[in-house]
């Protein structure tokens, strides 16, 4: 016994230390130290009672934690072709503001190449990374498993490998449209969806989308058609096309591409096509951009700001914590607008 007590003496105790001495989460021992959170009296107690056995030190601890801290995280943000800039600088927003709160600035890093990222984490020019396009098969995300910093995707890749991701559930939503036009009565939708370039790199979210999309209308019994559009006029008259030409001509219309937006009304009124009295149109898009049409979209939101939000906690979390990976998927809603109505 003597050799053992003699070893952890030697041997300066970590915050796991106290924690199990006490019989208490680490986060609460983090707790009691830092004060932000309100802890009962009793577990105050029992927790400082195991520090001074330990001669646990959380001011030497917290001082060399602070020393080699940034106070700086990485966003990883590959501004591609094929990506609306609008809504990535929703997320962007997001992230920083809410960094701001934490006192943390966001370097951001907008190549796509995983050397920036093994460079600014090897120097330490950052504490965790949030990183957003996430695909499928992402070749950065061996990489980040093996760094030893907090890493958080805003995307859901096919295998994290240990790493925690927040999304919103883009296979739901389309879901939850297409079970709203059902109810509506229609029984052909054809879904306008992202470019094919993120279709053919598999980004999580058009991927997914489209994948909710097809169950939905498969479940439902619903004649599907799914077209990837580019967000300009031309492409989008060809996929009218190829929608309306089809043997059961949709009646109703689920976008997901927020460049279409703007456009799509008056290529359908080129058409004779009247929205929501020929054609309904529901769309998967952030609330701003859905209400601020004269005719506001029916539309499931993209909750960026909450997504961007839930990605700064989660990664200053793992900084403080050391919390295990999770997964968080945001449920989305619907909010009906004026562009949707009964088949007729």
């Amino acid at each position: 016994m003597g050799g053992m007590s003699n070893r952890k003496a030697s041997t300066a105790a970590t915050i796991s230390d106290v924690a199990k001495e006490a019989g208490v989460s680490t986060s609460t021992v983090s707790y009691v130290m830092s004060g932000n959170r309100p802890i009962s009296q009793e577990t105050r107690d029992v927790v400082e009672a195991a520090m001074r056995r330990l001669k646990y030190s959380p001011r030497s601890s917290a001082r060399a934690l602070a020393s080699s801290r940034s106070n700086v995280l990485g966003l990883v943000v590959p501004l591609r072709a094929d990506v609306n800039v609008g809504v990535v600088m929703q997320f962007v927003t997001a992230v920083v503001t809410t960094a701001r709160t934490h006192n943390q600035d966001v370097l951001l890093l907008t190549q796509d190449d995983a050397g920036s990222i093994e460079r600014v984490t090897s120097q330490s020019m950052v504490d965790g990374l949030v990183m957003m396009d996430i695909e499928a098969r992402d070749p950065r995300i061996p990489l980040l498993a093996r760094l030893q910093k907090p890493a958080v995707l805003i995307g859901m890749p096919d295998d994290p490998r240990g790493l925690s991701c927040v999304d919103f559930d883009f296979a739901g939503a389309s879901r939850t449209a297409v079970r709203h036009l059902a109810e509506l009565g229609h029984r052909s939708i054809a879904f306008i969806g992202s470019p094919p370039a993120s279709l053919r790199r598999h980004a999580t979210y058009a991927d997914r989308a489209l994948a909710g999309f097809e169950d939905a209308c498969r479940s439902l019994e619903i004649q599907d058609l799914a077209v990837a559009c580019e967000a300009n006029s031309k492409d989008l008259a060809k996929a009218l096309d190829k929608i309306f030409a089809a043997p059961h001509p949709a009646t109703a219309l689920l976008v997901h591409n927020e460049g279409l937006l703007p456009i799509l009304r008056e290529n359908l009124a080129a058409r004779g096509l009247a929205i929501p009295d020929n054609i309904s149109v529901a769309v998967i898009a952030p609330a701003d951009v859905a209400a601020a049409a004269v005719h506001p979209w029916t539309a499931v939101s993209i909750p960026a700001m909450d997504i961007g939000r839930a990605a700064v906690e989660m990664v200053m979390d793992r900084l403080s914590l050391a919390k295990p990976a999770e997964l968080r998927l945001i449920a989305p809603t619907l909010s009906e607008g004026e562009t949707t109505s009964p088949a007729r």
